[in-house]
């Protein structure tokens, strides 16, 4: 099965092909705008290094948040117009799970995973996994000061714990008095190819609808009268 992973939701833009349980084709641009313009030559780009088309390939796979508003809308936008013109399956993938298994499996092994997505607020979002990676209760956005009390009504105070993900600096000073708490290398942004295998793994996945954890900053226009 050729999947094609896409990803913009966080600072991010990539593009992933995966192709019968192997990453085949990568390519990644670090960018918190201007995602709209790079994501589907980089997806081109992508195919054309594999040596097929977007007709080549079975399913998309596309991170659908949280994250950033436009970002979101940007690779969902594309992984429609692409599913639509070649009548294909989208799998969404959330920002959570995608982070989540990102991480290398030495890195993580015998913990539980507290992955904190940044919602250009003060307050990250957050979702806490075991260590075999199942989510531990529903997904959350918060500000820092209550995290502790929230992830003591979930863990046990000295639960091995990994925290990953963007939204990850502002924690710091109140977790860093945690009993074995390590904190996840890399810069915690969602990889389409972990997208694109996830999306290969999974027989159905959410809606390719945004999965957002407050409203958007917009304020409507008001009715004429």
């Amino acid at each position: 099965m050729k999947v094609l992973g896409l990803d913009t939701a966080t600072s991010g833009c990539s593009a992933a092909l995966w192709d019968d349980g192997a990453l085949t084709v990568r390519r990644s641009a670090p960018m918190a705008r201007g995602q709209a313009e790079v994501l589907v030559p980089l997806a081109q780009a992508v195919l054309a290094d594999a040596g097929i088309g977007f007709s080549g390939i079975d399913r998309i796979a596309v991170t659908v948040g949280p994250g950033a508003f436009t970002g979101l809308r940007i690779a969902l936008a594309a992984a429609r117009g692409i599913a639509v013109a070649q009548d294909l399956p989208v799998i969404g993938v959330t920002t959570f799970d995608a982070v989540a298994h990102g991480l290398p499996e030495a890195e993580r092994a015998g913990r539980a995973v507290l992955v904190a997505v940044d919602s250009r607020r003060t307050e990250p979002f957050l979702q806490l996994f075991d260590a075999a990676l199942a989510p531990l209760g529903e997904p959350a956005m918060l500000e820092p000061a209550a995290v502790p009390a929230w992830l003591d009504a979930r863990l046990p105070a000295d639960a091995p714990l990994l925290l990953a993900g963007d939204g990850a600096g502002p924690l710091r000073p109140v977790l860093d008095g945690r009993p074995d708490l390590s904190w996840a290398a890399g810069d915690g942004v969602p990889d389409a190819a972990v997208v694109a295998a996830l999306g290969a793994a999974r027989p159905a996945g959410l809606p390719a609808e945004p999965f957002y954890l407050r409203p958007p900053d917009v304020t409507l226009p008001k009715p004429r009268s």
